[in-house]
């Protein structure tokens, strides 16, 4: 089992690692569900944490259907972590019909080798999980986080059932959104997934919280 934890800011990195989470999602305002940090950020993140470290890569708010010059960033962004030797980038770009851009979300990854490489919560908005599955797979993603299309992963446990099922060990099914301590033995039970992520914020400081952290690996 695999806590990824979402953070905010560099001390909520620290206290992850110490906190026993085996990777960080490292991404910067909480409040717009998430875009890339800084480069400072990237830098000192990547010197204090000697765990696996994949960065979101995200250049703006809204929606997940980028003009070129946005592309063009994100090629960008991606070059400075491959660079940094960072562990993996999270992203996601749809068409206009809200289907997964394969020939962009190819031309990231290939792009991005050898990092690992997430579809992120851009996922939660495709009309068809299950062709979305298929093209995520196709486009050589390592794993996609997801909430199974619903506000939080415990109300999408029985879409995230059925996409992992449907993955067939092709592709790593990350359950998020919403994971506490209070609700990750039922995610655990009913979805049979490997991996979860949490940004294990207890309060509106986005510094998350050493003893949530703590409670989920220990249901692990």
């Amino acid at each position: 089992m695999l806590l990824e934890v979402a953070c905010f800011n560099l001390e909520s990195c620290v206290i992850a690692q110490k906190a026993g989470a085996k990777r960080i999602e490292l991404c910067q305002n909480y409040s717009v569900g998430g875009i890339t940090p800084d480069e400072t950020t990237i830098i000192k993140a990547r010197k204090q944490l000697n765990i696996a470290l994949f960065v979101m890569i995200r250049p703006r708010e809204g929606n997940f259907i980028y003009s070129d010059i946005e592309f063009e960033e994100m090629r960008s962004q991606i070059e400075f972590c491959k660079e940094l030797k960072c562990d993996g980038v999270v992203f996601g770009i749809l068409t206009e019909e809200n289907k997964i851009d394969i020939t962009r979300c190819q031309e990231l990854i290939q792009l991005a080798k050898p990092l690992q490489c997430t579809f992120h919560r851009a996922f939660d908005e495709v009309k068809n999980s299950d062709q979305a599955l298929e093209d995520c797979i196709a486009s050589g993603f390592t794993r996609i986080l997801t909430s199974g299309k619903h506000k939080t992963a415990r109300e999408g446990i029985e879409d995230l059932q059925q996409l992992i099922e449907k993955s067939k060990n092709r592709i790593k099914i990350m359950p998020g959104g919403g994971i506490r301590s209070t609700n990750i033995s039922e995610l655990l039970n009913r979805t049979v997934a490997t991996e979860f992520h949490t940004a294990a914020l207890t309060d509106k400081s986005q510094i998350a919280n050493e003893t949530e952290i703590k409670k989920i690996i220990a249901s692990f």
